[in-house]
């Protein structure tokens, strides 16, 4: 859904009559601008834009507070009432120049360029998917929300995953396009519904998620992580899923479940421990604890840790001469290790997505997804 347009004046204006008017057509213009933004700038952006085009045109917040399960609205007037007194000429300035940025990015291209490259796969939107090699990439690809997993992002990956596990490749690569690795859930999954969509939304969420998990869980190739940067949430807990993992110095893997009211899925409650060590999964399950890419290794959620500058380079020398080696033999080999608990992952995905649908609607979990909109509204 397109954000309500906003604009922003490109440069500090004095206050005289032909000023202003110039100010409102700059403002004008940018709202025109925003309209045929490509890439979805984000919950947070938005929230920016919705707040300084009403502060522009309305001035300081003048409406009721929305009640507290109305997560949108709540969302906007908290926006919109952290301006405070801002001017309606200094909002117009910032709105002008936020839209501007908006557009230099997308010129400049976040995206990795979307020319026809050898290997890649049509019909995708929120992934890169290319087979080259031997190797199926799946890359994350929304960068501007740091690679967040919203529904169709969830349904694309089952498809990615469902292909490749046909296809002629020898494994399968996860990756991430820009600075992160992946965000987690894209917490507009939430936003998106009414109270009185509160319990289909969780129903068609959880049956999501369950058949999302499901789908590497009986992955039949090696699934190989290259971490580039950090992971959030469900991106950590489905690592245990992966038979290698490799990152990036740069990378760290954080579960913020009770921050945000939620509990553990990508059935990390029974790979974690068997991984880490009940005491050390647990800090990291129940309390939050980030790792850093040594302190996962050390723990044994990641293979090895590569300097970022080299990363890329060594890493994929490695999964090139993986991807030489015979492929029904590598297959066959994988269903030995994972065979004999295929199906307690699928009876603890179940469970996990059972629990995460009563949680959503839990009072703590909606405070704090109402919080952490309230946290990113904030100029």
């Amino acid at each position: 859904r397109r954000v309500q347009a906003v604009c922003i004046p490109s440069v500090h204006l004095h206050k005289t009559a032909a000023t202003m008017q110039v100010s409102q057509k700059d403002f004008e213009k940018a709202q025109e601008q925003l309209k045929v933004l490509k890439n979805d700038p984000g919950n947070e952006t938005k929230l920016k834009l919705y707040a300084l085009f009403k502060q522009a045109t309305e001035g300081p917040c003048n409406s009721p507070k929305p009640g507290m399960l109305d997560f949108v609205k709540k969302a906007k007037w908290d926006a919109w009432n952290s301006l405070g007194n801002l001017s309606q000429d200094n909002a117009r300035q910032k709105y002008t120049e936020l839209v501007s940025s908006l557009i230099s990015a997308e010129s400049t291209g976040q995206k990795e360029d979307a020319s026809p490259e050898e290997g890649r796969h049509d019909g995708y939107e929120t992934l890169i998917v290319t087979t080259k090699n031997n190797i199926t990439k799946i890359t994350f690809n929304r960068p501007d929300v740091k690679n967040a997993i919203n529904h169709k992002m969830y349904r694309e990956i089952i498809k990615a995953l469902q292909e490749a596990g046909k296809d002629d490749s020898t494994l399968a690569v996860f990756t991430g396009n820009g600075d992160y690795y992946c965000s987690g859930n894209d917490l507009n999954n939430f936003a998106n519904a009414s109270p009185g969509d509160l319990e289909k939304m969780t129903n068609d969420a959880a049956a999501l998620l369950k058949d999302f998990v499901g789908a590497f869980i009986d992955f039949p190739k090696p699934l190989i992580a290259v971490v580039n940067g950090p992971a959030i949430g469900i991106s950590v807990t489905l690592l245990g899923l992966f038979d290698v993992v490799y990152a990036s110095d740069t990378a760290t893997f954080h579960c913020p479940f009770s921050q945000l009211g939620q509990t553990p899925e990508g059935c990390s409650t029974y790979h974690f421990p068997k991984i880490m060590g009940l005491s050390k999964a647990s800090e990291v399950l129940l309390f939050n604890r980030k790792l850093t890419a040594e302190e996962a290794c050390a723990r044994g959620l990641v293979a090895e840790v590569f300097p970022e500058r080299t990363f890329q380079k060594e890493v994929w020398r490695r999964l090139e001469a993986y991807a030489k080696l015979p492929k029904n033999s590598l297959a066959i080999s994988k269903q030995l290790i994972r065979s004999l608990e295929k199906e307690k992952l699928h009876a603890v995905n179940s469970k996990e997505c059972e629990v995460l649908k009563e949680r959503w609607t839990s009072d703590e979990c909606m405070n704090a997804v109402v919080s952490f909109f309230k946290r990113k509204s904030k100029l």
